[in-house]
């Protein structure tokens, strides 16, 4: 059974930084990616950052280019969301997710974790 689960959201400052972890169980990064997505209220959920089963970043938000950093722990089977210089239109719940090889468009992920919230305010 397939499971993946995020957590490290919570709480913080304008110009703040968080690491959100998403550990994946019953699936190997060696041949899935890892999808970072986020959904604010009243809107759609779009795709943040993900890595491919071979290490390739691809950014869907122009937003945080230079500011949001993906990376993996494939010994530990865990994905990491560093987020930096954190704004209040960062807020939202983040959900990691995983599918098989690449990275794509959000409907084609099979794995979704519950989510975990990101708030940032003063």
């Amino acid at each position: 059974q397939v499971h993946v689960v995020e957590s490290g959201g919570g709480l913080v400052q304008p110009g703040g930084s968080l690491r959100l972890s998403c550990v994946a169980s019953g699936i190997s990064l060696d041949y899935y990616a890892i999808g970072w997505f986020r959904q604010a209220p009243g809107k759609e959920r779009e795709g943040v950052i993900c890595i491919s089963y071979g290490g390739g970043r691809t950014t869907y938000a122009n937003s945080v280019k230079g500011r949001f950093i993906i990376s993996r722990d494939t010994a530990k089977n865990t994905v990491y969301l560093q987020m930096n210089s954190l704004q209040p239109e960062d807020t939202a719940i983040y959900y990691c997710a995983a599918r098989q090889y690449q990275c794509s468009r959000t409907a084609a992920y099979d794995y979704w974790g519950q989510g975990t919230q990101v708030t940032v305010s003063s």
